[in-house]
């Protein structure tokens, strides 16, 4: 028999698989109607642990160069809501189809709801927001130099805060594109809490919130919106923390505010306490 000569072969590796990418591009508009197109459920920023965060963006169809952008934020009293859904009052999409209209690109923005992460993460996932577009200003045709901020009650309060804190740089979060400025030129905030510490107990209707909506409540958590946002608790310091006036410097963004003098849920001026300068 003729020997046989034993051998030895290095186990060949498969070649390492690319990164997990931190966000994904705008990919291919599709019409919404004769005035935008949208480019739907663009995931601005993907962490470890939780869900991708998407925006939808509204562009107008008819351009004559880069538009201005505006970030709708929705509210929900930081608990409900997401990108898609308008005030009750509002028709379907209005708020997305006016700004077209008018050559003005909207992006809706879903963002972290109190228990799924407590307060900065919210404006974190925001700032993320705000630099994506600056990230992909190019191939959206929007103007990075033009970017406003516009939200209703939760989401009121949370333009308000990327108004005030465009230059901190220890809000800024880690999230999504980097290397851009998260500042915003301009706010509108509808009946949004601009200090959480001097906001009343929310006087809601029996039946509002109950039942299977609140069955995934840790017991013992707050319903309270602010306290909710701060991981239930009622410190004033973090409350503080977590609101815009406590942030207000003579660099922000200027704001428009509109606030009903019968508002039930967020009492004025109680909760909106600017100062006027």
């Amino acid at each position: 028999m003729t020997p046989q000569t034993a051998t030895t072969e290095t186990p060949r590796r498969m070649p390492a698989p690319p990164p997990f990418p931190a966000f994904h591009a705008p990919g291919t508009p599709e019409p919404a109607s004769e005035v935008s197109t949208v480019h739907r459920e663009v995931s601005y920023a993907i962490a470890v642990g939780f869900r991708r965060l998407a925006m939808d963006i509204w562009l107008p169809r008819e351009t004559a160069g880069p538009v201005p952008v505006v970030v709708w934020i929705h509210g929900g009293a930081f608990q409900l809501g997401d990108r898609r859904e308008l005030p009750p009052t509002f028709p379907k999409d209005s708020v997305f189809r006016l700004l077209n209209e008018a050559g003005i690109a909207c992006a809706t923005v879903d963002y972290r709801h109190a228990l799924e992460a407590p307060f900065p993460a919210q404006l974190h996932d925001l700032k993320a927001a705000v630099r994506y577009l600056r990230e992909h200003a190019d191939v959206l045709g929007i103007d990075p130099g033009r970017i406003g901020a516009w939200g209703e009650s939760a989401g009121g309060h949370l333009a308000a805060l990327l108004g005030v804190t465009g230059t901190r740089e220890d809000l800024e979060g880690g999230l999504g594109a980097s290397g851009h400025s998260s500042a915003v030129s301009a706010v509108v905030d509808f009946y949004g809490v601009s200090s959480l510490p001097d906001m009343p107990p929310m006087d809601m209707p029996a039946g509002l919130m109950s039942g299977p909506l609140v069955a995934a409540v840790p017991p013992g958590m707050t319903m309270e919106p602010g306290p909710m946002l701060v991981g239930g608790t009622a410190d004033p310091d973090l409350l503080a923390a977590a609101s815009p006036l406590g942030h207000v410097t003579p660099g922000a963004a200027p704001f428009l505010l509109i606030h009903g003098d019968s508002d039930g849920l967020v009492r004025f001026p109680k909760a909106s306490c600017w100062p006027r300068r």
